[in-house]
């Protein structure tokens, strides 16, 4: 299982890469919007993407458009999240395509449960 991180603040990526391995994922990252699909684009298709809403060059809303505007990544499941707790912002990210979406800070368990209700498989770093 893979997982692409995608989030401007260096201390997140590791703190959700720490929690992904724990539940069975190799984690690829990017500091923005941009690298994100560059790193999509060079990749094997990953089995989930998060990205934090809010960051320089490509911000998590732009990155979204374009992964749902590109037939490549059709069904790939993506989880935005934000420190903001402003219920407009959850409704944007879910009516541009968000699969779930999280508020910062979030527990490993809270990854853990969004994965599975989106279907996606976890289990524990081997």
């Amino acid at each position: 299982m893979h997982a692409l991180v995608i989030d401007d603040a260096k201390s997140m990526r590791l703190i959700l890469k720490s929690f992904l391995r724990q539940i069975g994922f190799t984690v690829s990252e990017a500091g923005d919007g941009r690298a994100g699909l560059e790193q999509l684009a060079a990749m094997d298709r990953p089995d989930v993407v998060f990205v934090d809403c809010f960051m320089p060059e490509m911000d998590g809303y732009e990155f979204l458009r374009a992964v749902r505007a590109d037939a490549r990544y059709s069904g790939l499941p993506v989880l935005m999240a934000s420190a903001a707790e402003d219920a407009a912002e959850q409704r944007r990210a879910l009516e541009l395509g968000a699969d779930a979406f999280i508020t910062k800070p979030f527990t490993r368990e809270t990854i853990q449960t969004k994965l599975e209700q989106l279907g996606v498989a976890v289990g524990t770093a081997t």
